[in-house]
């Protein structure tokens, strides 16, 4: 063929016809798959499939055009038919009508697409909208706020928080909407008039109401779904049903808030929200109870919630979340240092293999999992993979944010666990450990200005908790600002249990060398009237013992490091592997002027947890030895450690990590200052 009628002979073929017809031919089986496949429930990678098959058939297309043609013999090659046979002009005009015909069919498919999407009820007014925008607010946002509780008996309280939680769960795994995690709705009231105030404070478009009235196993629902820009009312609706049928009533309602707020599900998406946990009215009561309780996160309410749960287990052996809810609340209990006996982890590994047997694809099972990888085995790795390939399917899940930031943290990844927690605020504002965790991850990296500036805005919604007034007091300390930190701390009056406020006092107190008001208030809380957990029982000791001892009271302090240690190896008994009572016992042991036991204790908290295993936590017990080591006057030992802590990011039990500023302050340092290498340590680096 001579190359100047090579563009001559494509038209004459067809092949520009034939491209267009291709391509609206295959643009409206891609927009039919699109519709269709969430609609039957199929995979979402028969869409794909069908996208790729549509590419890869054009340039065939385009080829089988060039290379044949069609005859009234049939199909023959190009090359094979004579010009005067050739009827390509007739084939053309069919195509041309094809492509025509394929074209209305889009355009009008285009148009219902553009037009078909409305609120449910009423139009939202153009004021709210823009309100919205202005606010930098999503439209497809959404609260859930308390559901109130209409039965006669208020003991079924725990039934509708448990109705919110689960209608909360299901919405959470649409990820073309903003949920708020449960946490922050739950100080708010069921139906408050302040709507718009409180959609702010979430940071939310809209609101949704509800209220439960259960008797016997009959059970009413009514929800309404709010602008809250407006107070217009986009859906309501009102649900009679037996308590073995909620489950549906729940899928219901995700699904029709989906719609109203015009959110796209995928085929996943509503499988995930269209699940039914069990058959069994028993075992779903007793799931219900457990869900109302053990957001809590202390020891009594994670024992109701797991005694709950057990019920609703022995009811349905085959009740797969509540089996993985179980896996959590065991792998929580043993990693918060409730229970760390051998049993405990066993019978969190147990629920999580149940949960994972039993629906090895259910999203709290596969949460499970990585909360057992994280909280119990220790694998970061694996628990990072599993939480992060499931905040895919479930991405308004804050507890699963929040823990991926942790593992950063453990991992030394620290820019990106802050990423992460401050992600995790954005689905759960109102929470306050988030904030907490947050304005601390600053503190580990040494960003003070950050921290404090954090802090500030986590104090303009809580005032007056004493944890975060003890977080910016130690901040303060770190730098070296006492009269600052004097001021915040001299207002507090914490209970037995604020050990992070608690903590900031003693602190205080040794570095201003000023130890009788906090001898008092240790005094108060090791009183046997107070009951406290005995891992803080033996620390108010510890540092009793050690304020008495600065305080010259030597036998006091002997006294209070004996009671100490003896609770300690009580406990030790129990939880061998327990590396912070382990490090707890050398820190007494010194007290006691026994330093060989002590820096064996020391260096076996090190063992139990090395830096290169948790980044986060680890240099704290490296730190806890080098103060020993220093306290004993060894030198040589402990200046290379602290110079090396002074150049790495970590949390010390909590708090700030060592600064120049807390070297050149605190008593345990005493004995090294003579040293030209540790006056070297003390001094402020440039910036």
């Amino acid at each position: 063929m001579n190359p100047k009628n090579f563009f001559a002979e494509l038209k004459r073929r067809n092949v520009y016809k034939v491209a267009v017809a291709y391509a609206l031919v295959g643009w409206l089986v891609m927009q039919i798959a699109a519709t269709a496949v969430p609609a039957l429930h199929l995979p979402d990678a028969i869409t794909s499939a069908v996208v790729l098959l549509v590419i890869l058939g054009f340039p065939i297309a385009l080829v089988l055009a060039w290379a044949f043609e069609l005859t009234p013999e049939g199909i023959k090659r190009a090359e094979d038919v004579a010009p005067s046979e050739s009827i390509t002009h007739r084939t053309g005009r069919k195509l041309t009508t094809l492509i025509v015909f394929v074209a209305v069919v889009a355009l009008a498919l285009l148009l219902v697409q553009l037009t078909r999407r409305k609120p449910a009820v009423a139009p939202v007014a153009l004021s709210a909208v823009s309100d919205a925008a202005s606010r930098g607010i999503l439209e497809k946002s959404i609260a859930v706020l308390p559901f109130e509780n209409l039965s006669r008996d208020p003991d079924n309280a725990y039934f509708a928080d448990g109705i919110q939680d689960e209608i909360l769960a299901r919405l959470s795994k649409i990820a073309d909407l903003k949920v708020i995690s449960r946490t922050s709705t739950q100080k708010y009231k069921s139906a408050p008039s302040n709507l718009r105030e409180i959609a702010q404070q979430l940071d939310v478009s809209n609101i949704l109401e509800g209220n439960v009235q259960r008797s016997a196993d009959q059970v009413r629902i009514t929800v309404q779904l709010i602008n809250a820009a407006n107070d217009s009312h986009l859906w309501a609706e009102t649900y009679d049903r037996k308590l073995i049928d909620v489950f549906q009533v729940e899928s219901d309602v995700a699904q029709k808030i989906a719609a109203a707020l015009e959110a796209k599900l995928t085929g996943r998406e509503k499988n995930d929200i269209s699940s039914v946990g069990t058959k069994n009215s028993q075992a779903y009561d007793a799931y219900l109870r457990a869900l109302a309780v053990y957001r809590e996160y202390d020891y009594d309410t994670l024992q109701r919630a797991s005694q709950a749960l057990e019920q609703a287990v022995r009811l349905d052996p085959d009740f797969a979340a509540a089996w993985a809810l179980l896996a959590k609340i065991q792998a929580l209990t043993y990693f918060e240092g409730y229970d760390k006996t051998e049993a405990s982890r066993i019978a969190a590994r147990k629920a999580s293999e149940t949960a994972l047997r039993l629906q090895p694809e259910l999203a709290e099972a596969q949460m499970a999992k990585g909360f057992y990888e994280y909280w119990i085995v220790g694998d970061y790795d694996a628990g990072r993979r599993t939480l992060e390939q499931l905040r895919s399917r479930w991405p308004n899940n804050a507890d699963i944010v929040e823990t991926l930031g942790y593992i950063a943290l453990r991992q030394g990844r620290w820019e990106q666990g802050r990423e992460y927690l401050d992600d995790a605020i954005g689905l759960n504002p109102r929470d306050l450990y988030v904030r907490n965790q947050a304005a601390s991850v600053r503190v580990y990296v040494r960003d003070f200005p950050a921290a404090l500036r954090t802090i500030d805005q986590a104090l303009a919604i809580w005032p007056d908790d004493a944890d975060l007034i003890g977080l910016k007091a130690e901040v303060y300390q770190a730098l070296g600002q006492l009269d600052k930190a004097d001021a915040l701390l001299s207002h507090l009056q914490p209970r037995a249990n604020d050990v992070n406020a608690v903590g900031p006092i003693y602190d205080q107190a040794r570095l201003r060398r000023a130890p009788t008001t906090a001898i008092i208030l240790l005094r108060t809380l090791t009183n046997p009237q107070n009951s406290s957990p005995p891992m803080l029982h033996a620390s108010y000791h510890l540092w009793l013992g050690e304020l008495e001892r600065l305080s010259g009271n030597i036998n006091e302090a002997r006294t209070s490091f004996t009671q100490a240690r003896e609770g300690l190896e009580k406990e030790l008994k129990q939880q061998p592997h327990n590396r912070f009572l382990v490090s707890l016992l050398a820190r007494t042991l010194a007290g006691l002027g026994d330093r060989e036991s002590a820096l064996r204790e020391a260096d076996h908290a090190v063992e139990l947890l090395p830096s290169a295993k948790d980044a986060r936590a680890g240099p704290q017990y490296e730190e806890i030895r080098a103060r020993i080591q220093a306290r004993f006057g060894d030198g040589n030992r402990a200046i290379p450690a602290l110079k090396h802590l002074l150049n790495i990011s970590y949390s010390s039990e909590g708090g700030p990590p060592l600064t120049p500023a807390l070297l050149r302050l605190d008593p345990d340092f005493d004995p090294l200052r003579s040293d030209p290498r540790f006056q070297e340590l003390c001094k402020d680096k440039k910036p």
